[in-house]
């Protein structure tokens, strides 16, 4: 009698191997990449704001650095852990960012300096070898789609860092500086005095502006008597600072600057946009040494609420925000910005206001400018009267709304000795930018300049 025969069938996997049709039976890769990445990402911006980090770049990027540094060590450990497709790879970066990190963090501006030429080659080395690695061990679709914009943006901050730290380098030795470095208080200030006579002017830039951008004005009132034009903290080649710049502070460092500098009194002030904030808080603190002044379409002071004091000090947060969003300059982006910016300027102060305005610690001084406007304007209303001083107020003709244009009127009224022009067709940045508008911004420095040395009123 004939039984049927059971077949029996084995596999012909050797023992102790994992089946080959194991793709995606254990775990979700792309969960655990999303969860790690992203954990990363938030601890890094946590630490930013966290009190034991520093509130200045080299803190910002060694929190960032962290953080990212956990999310890549949650891949390699989870994957491994959880799933059949273990990332070890993850380590690389995980080490890397994290020891890039702490070393800022600890050393701060020195790890900074020598950093700054190592990581780029170094990370774009680093994400060529992760691609392949990746492309080899992720079969995960959900996982390769959240690693590939990932891996490109480490790529593309490489490639721009490189760039970035090369032309930086180009612009110290091909930009050198006019005029002298000056001691103000334990920071270096840039200062630069060309011309003969008294009284002397001294340019106040506007926010986020350097000395160059009065490259139309300073030579021409140079024909006249001797100007001054200086950086704020943190813009061209004067040192960035940890203190707020509210318009007090930028008036207390500008008198200590032209004190340490020699430079005598009593002087014309010409401010510009934000500058007009603070000229007219040097002239509320330092009232004898203003001869006259001049306010390029200058922000209106404005006074706090009655019963409000003015907000004092900075506000940490912000602070650190400003070093935070200022890190998108150490990749390059804010040079991709300054390649449209100031176009009108003479060369070679066009490249050398490009070339500051590309740079962190420009972007964060700026941030910080803005930050501080209120408090800026509210310091600014101390100023009550100029009494008889030599006034002139340029107003833009273009660009601005009618409040603009009340409040310019209202700031004519400092002084009994003013004059108002509206110069038609020029826009805000015109006035000090453009060669056609500057020089009106220039004569009206000239008749403010006349009007100190001969004693003679401004024509209305």
């Amino acid at each position: 009698m004939n039984h049927p025969v059971r077949q029996i069938t084995h596999t012909d996997t050797p023992q102790g191997s994992a089946p080959e049709a194991s793709t995606g039976t254990r775990g979700h890769l792309g969960r655990i990449v999303a969860g790690s990445l992203a954990t990363g990402l938030v601890t890094g911006l946590l630490l930013v704001f966290a009190p034991f980090i520093p509130a200045d770049e080299t803190g910002a990027t060694g929190a960032i650095l962290c953080g990212f540094a956990l999310g890549w060590a949650l891949l390699a450990v989870l994957s491994v852990r959880f799933t059949d497709q273990p990332q070890r790879w993850a380590a690389a970066p995980a080490l890397f960012m994290g020891l890039g990190g702490l070393l800022l963090l600890a050393f701060g501006s020195t790890a900074q300096h020598v950093l700054t030429w190592v990581w780029p080659p170094a990370l774009l080395a680093l994400t060529v070898w992760m691609v392949v690695r990746a492309r080899r061990q992720v079969r995960s679709t959900a996982a390769r789609v959240l690693l590939c914009p990932v891996l490109a943006f480490l790529a593309l901050a490489s490639v721009g860092g490189g760039i970035e730290t090369v032309l930086e380098s180009y612009d110290a030795s091909h930009y050198p500086m006019a005029g002298q470095l000056i001691d103000v208080d334990g920071h270096r200030m840039h200062l630069s005095c060309t011309g003969t006579g008294s009284p002397t002017v001294v340019l106040e830039p506007g926010a986020g502006d350097m000395a160059s951008t009065m490259a139309w004005i300073a030579p021409a009132v140079a024909r006249e008597t001797r100007v001054c034009v200086y950086d704020r903290p943190g813009r061209g080649w004067s040192d960035p600072v940890d203190t707020p710049q509210d318009a007090t502070r930028v008036a207390d460092d500008l008198h200590t600057l032209l004190h340490n500098a020699h430079v005598p009194g009593p002087y014309v002030l010409a401010g510009h946009s934000f500058g007009g904030l603070y000229v007219l808080a040097y002239a509320a603190h330092f009232p004898a040494d203003v001869a006259g002044m001049v306010l390029i379409d200058s922000t209106a002071p404005t006074s706090p609420p009655s019963g409000v004091d003015a907000p004092a000090g900075r506000n940490d947060l912000l602070v650190r925000a400003s070093a935070l969003v200022s890190l998108v300059s150490r990749v390059g982006l804010g040079r991709l910005y300054s390649l449209t910016s100031y176009g009108t300027l003479p060369s070679p102060a066009r490249e050398e206001v490009r070339a500051s305005i590309s740079t962190p610690a420009t972007m964060r001084s700026t941030i910080d400018e803005f930050a501080q406007g209120s408090t800026s304007m509210q310091e600014a209303a101390e100023l009550r009267s100029l009494g008889d001083t030599p006034l002139f107020v340029l107003t833009a003709g273009s660009g601005s709304a009618e409040s603009w244009f009340a409040n310019q009127d209202k700031l004519a009224r400092l002084s009994t000795n003013s004059a108002h022009r509206t110069v038609d067709g020029a826009t805000h940045e015109m006035l000090v930018a453009d060669e056609t508008a500057a020089a009106s911004t220039t004569g009206a420095i000239r008749d403010v300049v006349w009007s100190v040395r001969t004693g003679t009123p401004l024509a209305r």
